[in-house]
């Protein structure tokens, strides 16, 4: 079916979970993949694995309502075949080969309110950014919609940011493949 004179094409379909609970870290892998395959079950699975024994898991919320820790992320990515880089702050985001990573998962320091009151709290939450059909999106689980980034240009400029405002760490998901070969760090 052809489209007709002058209509826009229709967007990219892009998956984008929603907040929920402290799930942010669960949002964070399925927005990331493009796909719903963790739950909060399942990062609770993953939980009594790193921390069998443990009467109080250290790798998620003492109540039970998320908040999972990066060894939570980067076990789940091992068990689909996919391994995770920390981008080094020290090097110019020029550096990063874009093209080689499936996507980033950001760790940012999250303002704490009770209604309208801010407190002097702060929370960590889990952000994914990837690439949809060429465009780059933010696709933070607080926001209503996925947020375009646009191209390498505009990914870049957004992480410079989230790293200007200190204390945010960024993990590249990338294939096994990459992570043995160093080849999501560019070397010209």
């Amino acid at each position: 079916m052809s489209q007709a004179p002058g209509a826009q094409p229709n967007p990219p379909s892009v998956y984008h979970e929603r907040q929920r609970l402290e799930l942010c870290a669960v949002h964070a892998l399925n927005n990331v993949l493009q796909q719903q395959l963790f739950s909060q079950e399942a990062a609770d699975e993953i939980c009594k694995r790193l921390a069998p024994d443990s009467r109080l898991n250290p790798h998620r919320s003492l109540l039970g309502t998320g908040n999972y820790d990066v060894n939570v992320i980067m076990a789940a990515l091992q068990g689909l075949g996919l391994a995770t880089v920390w981008w080094d702050r020290r090097r110019p985001l020029s550096q990063l080969a874009l093209p080689q990573v499936l996507g980033l998962i950001l760790n940012l320091p999250s303002p704490m309110s009770l209604g309208l009151l801010s407190l002097p709290v702060r929370r960590r939450h889990w952000v994914a950014l990837r690439q949809v059909d060429g465009i780059y999106y933010n696709l933070d689980s607080k926001l209503q919609a996925p947020e375009v980034l646009g191209d390498e240009d505009g990914v870049r400029a957004f992480l410079a940011a989230a790293l200007a405002q200190g204390l945010c760490e960024v993990l590249l998901v990338v294939t096994k493949e990459v992570e043995e070969k160093g080849c999501w760090l560019r070397t010209d």
